[in-house]
């Protein structure tokens, strides 16, 4: 583990509490932690999402003088709103960071399916696993309702399955049709 990685283990494991954090949970943390050494300072405040400011040569048109400059990542400062804490979390992001935000479905997806060893930023980290506790003690609180939804969320109805409403009950019960059958009683054949 580099000494930076070990930073970051140790801030997190502060801010989060020690007391929440089980043996094999510490250990895996450890495990998952981003093992680069260098990460720009400015990107430790944020999500930058792997962007880091570039060096290069601006070359002119007329004589092809070369002058040494760099570009720095677009950064700005957004208030995402976060579902499970119900409210905005002000943050500055990158707009490459923003693109994989609303690709992921907002800040809660996005922190919660990008793997630990990816997160360059320590509050990347940080709001990951504040995410992470969040979501098991509303869990807990709802009886593992979320655990549900997410096991629904990953099963998908076959393409032949339709949701059909009984008018006699009002409920809307799922039964497998075949296409060929719902073509023929449309038809009446």
């Amino acid at each position: 583990m580099s000494f930076r990685a070990q930073q970051i283990y140790k801030k997190i494991v502060q801010k989060v509490g020690e007391e929440w954090m089980s043996p094999e949970m510490k250990k895996t943390l450890k495990k998952k932690l981003p093992d680069n050494k260098i990460v720009m300072s400015r990107a430790d405040r944020g999500i930058f999402a792997g962007k880091h400011i570039q060096f290069g040569n601006q070359i002119s048109e007329d004589g092809g003088n070369k002058s040494r400059r760099n570009w720095k990542p677009n950064v700005q400062e957004k208030r995402l709103f976060s579902y499970i804490y119900n409210r905005f979390i002000k943050i500055k992001v990158t707009t490459h960071a923003l693109r994989c935000i609303d690709k992921a479905g907002g800040i809660d997806e996005y922190l919660l399916k990008t793997p630990y060893n990816k997160m360059d930023s320590e509050m990347g980290v940080l709001w990951k696993a504040k995410m992470e506790k969040r979501y098991v003690e509303v869990d807990k609180i709802e009886g593992g309702i979320l655990s549900l939804i997410q096991s629904r969320r990953k099963e998908k109805l076959s393409p032949n399955s339709a949701v059909v409403v009984d008018d006699d009950d009002d409920d809307a019960t799922e039964k497998e049709h075949d296409s060929s059958e719902q073509v023929k009683q449309e038809s009446g054949v």
